[in-house]
C-alpha cells in the first residue's frame, strides 16, 4: 500500500502536471479497504517497565464487561508497565493490602477496585492505587457510571494510574479516525485509541481520505470524492452538520488545522501546480502561502502555529520544507536521503516525523529539529500517514503486511510496537485525535 502511494507521489513530483496532485490522490484509492473490527497484537515493549498488579475489580459482574481487562490492556500498550500476576494473593479494595506478599510477587504498584450498586441504575466504583515498595496508598477515587461504560471507566482509571506513576497525562481516553471500505461503501470511522468501539462518522459511495482532527476534538476535516472530484469538508462530530471548506477548480486536498482551530492549511491546484493555502475554518479568507515552480503539498502547522511544514519537489526531489505562516523565506528541513515526505511535528515542537525512502523501503523516520540527527523507527517497507498521539511519545501509522494494509503504533524511542490488525481487509489514513477536553 505505502509503496504505491509513495511511487505515485514520486511520479507527481517528477511530472509537474497540472493535476498531478489529483492523480496522486486517486492512486491512493485503488486498494481494497477493511472491516471496522480491529484486534491488537503486541510486537515489543519498552525497557524498565513499572511492575504493577491489577486484579479484576470486585463486583465486575455488575458491568457489561471487565473493567480490569481494559485497564491492563491500556497500561500494557503504553509500553511502560509490566503486569504482575496475583498468584494466591487476594486484593480487596478498602482493606490494607499485604505489601510484603505483593512485593514478593514482584509488584511495585497495586491497583484495587470495587463496584457496587448505585442509585438511578448507576454503579458506584471505588479504586485505590498503592505504592507497594513504600507501603503507602497513593490515591482513592470514586466515580458513578452506567453499567455499559466499562471501557470508558477502564480508560479513565488507566489514565489516573498513568498520570500518578509516570507524571504525564495518559492517552487512553483519546480517539483515532481512519478510513475503510466495506463492499462499495467508504466509511470514515472513529474508535477508541486501541481500535475498539469503531463507529462511522460518515458513510459514502465515493472515496474518503485525509481525516484531520480539530484541536478541540469536535470536528473532522476530510477529503471526499462525492462530487467526482476531491473536495474538503468539515463535519461536526456532535451532529450531522457538514460544511464545504474548499471546492475550487482542480484538486482540494490535505487539510490540516492550526493549533487554535481558527484556520486550516490546505493544498489546491486552482492556480496551476499544487500549492499551499490558508483558509479560515468557515471557508472564508483564502490566502496563498507558497509560490514555487514545483509541487507543494501535505502542509502541517508547527505546535505554536508560527510555521507550516510541507512536502515539495522544488529542489528536484521530494523533501520537507517550512515557511512562516505570515509569509517569508522558505527553509529546507530534511537533507538526509533523496526522498522524504509527509511531515508531522511533535507536540513539543522538537521532533519531526516523516516517511523516508531507504534502499527502496518507505519507513517512519524521526529527525531532531535542533541537531538534524535522524533515526528510522520501523523495520517495515510500506509505511504511510504517520500521526502523533497527543502526548508526543507514540505514533500511529498505516503500513502493509502480507499484502494488505494495517494500522500500527510505535513509540518515539522505537522500543514499543503494536499492531491494530484487521483480518478482513485493508485500512488506511489514520489520524490520532487530541486529548479529551
Amino acid at each position: 500500500m505505502g509503496n504505491r502511494i509513495t511511487e505515485d507521489l514520486q511520479n507527481m513530483m517528477n511530472s509537474r502536471k497540472l493535476f498531478a496532485a489529483l492523480i496522486w490522490l486517486a492512486g491512493m484509492l485503488c486498494l481494497p479497504l477493511a472491516n471496522a473490527q480491529l484486534t491488537v497484537e503486541i510486537f515489543g515493549s519498552g525497557a524498565n517497565r513499572i511492575p504493577i498488579a491489577t486484579p479484576n475489580f470486585s463486583g465486575e459482574a455488575l458491568m457489561q464487561g471487565s473493567v480490569g481487562e481494559v485497564v491492563r490492556k491500556d497500561l500494557e500498550l503504553s509500553g511502560l508497565f509490566k503486569q504482575i500476576e496475583s498468584g494466591s494473593l487476594l486484593g480487596v479494595e478498602g482493606v490494607t493490602p499485604d505489601y510484603n506478599g505483593w512485593k514478593g510477587q514482584g509488584a511495585d504498584a497495586l491497583l484495587l477496585g470495587s463496584i457496587n450498586p448505585g442509585q438511578g441504575g448507576l454503579v458506584d466504583v471505588r479504586f485505590r492505587l498503592y505504592d507497594v515498595v513504600r507501603g503507602t496508598e497513593l490515591f482513592l477515587l470514586k466515580v458513578s457510571v452506567r453499567p455499559d461504560q466499562n471501557r470508558a471507566l477502564g480508560h479513565h482509571i488507566a489514565n489516573k494510574v498513568y498520570e500518578q506513576l509516570i507524571g504525564q497525562p495518559g492517552i487512553f481516553a483519546t480517539r483515532i479516525a481512519y478510513v475503510e471500505k466495506r463492499g462499495s461503501r467508504y466509511q470514515l470511522l472513529i474508535s477508541d485509541f486501541d481500535g475498539e468501539n469503531a463507529v462511522p462518522a460518515l458513510i459514502s459511495e465515493e472515496p474518503i481520505m485525509s481525516p484531520a482532527w480539530s484541536p478541540d476534538g469536535k470536528h473532522l476535516a476530510y477529503v471526499s470524492f462525492d462530487k467526482k472530484k476531491p473536495i474538503i469538508y468539515v463535519r461536526a462530530l456532535d451532529s450531522i452538520r457538514t460544511v464545504v471548506l474548499a471546492n475550487y477548480k482542480g484538486s482540494n486536498s490535505a487539510p490540516a488545522w492550526s493549533p487554535d482551530g481558527r484556520r486550516l492549511a490546505i493544498t489546491l491546484t486552482k492556480d496551476g501546480l499544487s500549492q499551499i493555502y490558508l483558509v479560515n475554518a468557515d471557508g472564508s479568507g483564502l490566502r496563498r502561502l507558497t509560490n514555487s515552480n514545483g509541487i507543494d503539498t501535505e502542509p502541517r502547522f508547527s505546535p505554536d502555529g508560527s510555521q507550516i511544514y510541507f512536502t515539495s519537489d522544488r529542489g528536484g526531489s521530494p523533501q520537507i520544507y517550512r515557511v512562516p505562516v505570515e509569509g517569508g523565506a522558505v527553509q529546507r528541513v530534511t537533507f538526509t536521503g533523496a526522498y522524504n515526505v509527509s511531515p508531522r511535528v511533535s507536540p513539543d515542537g522538537k521532533t519531526l516525523i516523516y516517511i523516508a525512502r531507504n534502499d527502496g523501503r518507505f519507513q517512519i523516520t524521526m529527525q531532531d529539529l535542533a541537531s538534524q540527527q535522524t533515526q528510522v523507527l520501523t523495520d517495515s517497507a510500506k509505511d504511510e500517514s504517520p500521526s502523533f498521539a497527543p502526548d508526543g511519545r507514540t505514533l500511529l501509522y498505516a503500513t502493509e503486511v502480507g499484502g494488505r494494509g494495517v494500522l500500527s503504533v510505535v513509540s518515539t524511542d522505537g522500543r514499543t510496537r503494536y499492531r491494530l490488525n484487521n483480518r478482513a481487509g485493508d485500512v488506511r489514513e489514520p489520524a490520532w485525535g487530541p486529548f479529551e477536553k
